[in-house]
């Protein structure tokens, strides 16, 4: 066994067993994890932390059901995933139309409206393949092999025009 301090497998163990504070613990140590995970996935800075609170919740409601200790990251982050994800997909629905909250205010449109045309024309700005790849890999939710293949790149390429689109975003968001 392999003490990884808040991912240690005795306190996972514990927290599954209903220890609370064992899983107080998991939970607190999961958050800064899971938080910077988030901010590498999601659009905005408030959704990689309703994101990432969204995970921990789950982390808390469901550490019983997780059968390897030894999945718990790669759980934790295809929940952040899924969650940023789903997201950017309200995100493009709103813009779409599809989605309206009928009782929102004029205001509250006219903002998410704006909001929508920002991150979209900060994904226009993006070069030709590295759109491609955020679209279908974040957007679309496209498994990373696939999307590689699709455009006839390499994985490592994919990861890497993928990484640079998410920090030109970032980037292009946050001026």
């Amino acid at each position: 066994m392999v003490d990884r301090g808040w991912a240690s497998e005795q306190l996972i163990a514990a927290a599954q067993g209903g220890d609370l504070e064992s899983l107080a613990a998991v939970v607190h140590g999961a958050h800064p994890h899971v938080r910077r995970f988030a901010d590498h996935l999601c659009a905005s800075p408030q959704d990689a932390e309703d994101a990432a609170q969204e995970a921990l919740i789950i982390l808390y409601r469901k550490i019983g059901s997780l059968r390897a200790t030894a999945a718990l990251a790669s759980w934790m982050f295809r929940i952040v995933r899924h969650e940023c994800l789903r997201r950017a997909r309200r995100l493009v629905d709103r813009h779409d139309g599809t989605d309206a909250d009928p009782v929102a205010s004029a205001e509250d449109e006219a903002i998410r409206r704006l909001e929508a045309e920002r991150v979209a024309a900060a994904i226009r700005a993006l070069p030709d393949i590295q759109r491609r790849v955020l679209v279908m890999r974040d957007v679309l939710g496209h498994p990373g092999r696939a999307v590689a293949e699709a455009l006839g790149l390499s994985t490592p390429a994919m990861k890497s025009h993928l990484h640079r689109a998410r920090a030109a975003l970032r980037a292009g968001l946050s001026a």
